[in-house]
């Protein structure tokens, strides 16, 4: 009973964990890039992407048809935010001040110490390091600041661009999971990539 008691207690204060930090989530930069919280205001710029098949082709959700679907999305972040659940950064490009892209912890198990990235970037820039450029800051406040000691990150087998990323982040193929989930009406296989604490700094 008492070990029950344990864990109980050790899953809630997990819980309120993060919910604070998503309620709260904090504004990182890099010499190119300002991670904040989103903004009704982003609507826009989040459908300057989103309303493209290829930034969406590897994705769980279809490319954005109006401007409704973005402000939609938006809202649902917000809520999000608000709830403590889950929710993105806003990658906005300092020298525009546009909102160009996503990136998040999807997940988050602070009692494990582990964590799953989750990014998105407008065709635009592809090429350019940018979400590379977050992606090193976001994982740098996870392990430093969240704790952490893994970060895991999946991708459709067939996600080049994605997968070359996460190698150049230092990220290590864990394996491959055939037929993991159905994305755009395809059962797809899934590249578990993953980053160990003691691998970031080394490398």
């Amino acid at each position: 009973m008492a070990g029950n008691v344990k864990v109980w207690k050790k899953e809630v204060v997990a819980l309120n964990r993060k919910q604070v930090f998503f309620s709260n989530l904090p504004v990182l930069e890099t010499a190119r890039l300002r991670l904040r919280p989103f903004q009704l205001e982003d609507a826009p710029d989040l459908f300057s992407y989103a309303s493209s098949a290829l930034v969406s082709r590897f994705l769980p959700w279809e490319a954005h048809r109006t401007l409704s679907d973005s402000e939609e999305f938006v809202s649902f972040i917000l809520k999000q935010y608000e709830e403590g659940r889950p929710a993105p950064w806003a990658v906005e490009l300092k020298e525009t001040g546009n909102v160009i892209g996503t990136i998040d912890f999807v997940a988050w198990f602070p009692e494990h110490r582990r964590a799953e990235l989750g990014f998105v970037l407008s065709e635009e820039y592809w090429g350019r390091g940018l979400i590379a450029e977050a992606a090193r800051r976001v994982i740098a406040y996870g392990f430093d600041y969240l704790d952490l000691v893994k970060i895991k990150a999946p991708a459709i087998t067939e996600n080049v661009q994605s997968r070359r990323v996460l190698e150049k982040l230092g990220f290590k193929l864990e394996g491959i999971l055939k037929q993991e989930y159905i994305i755009k009406g395809k059962s797809r296989d899934m590249a578990v990539y993953s980053l160990i604490k003691e691998q970031e700094r080394s490398s």
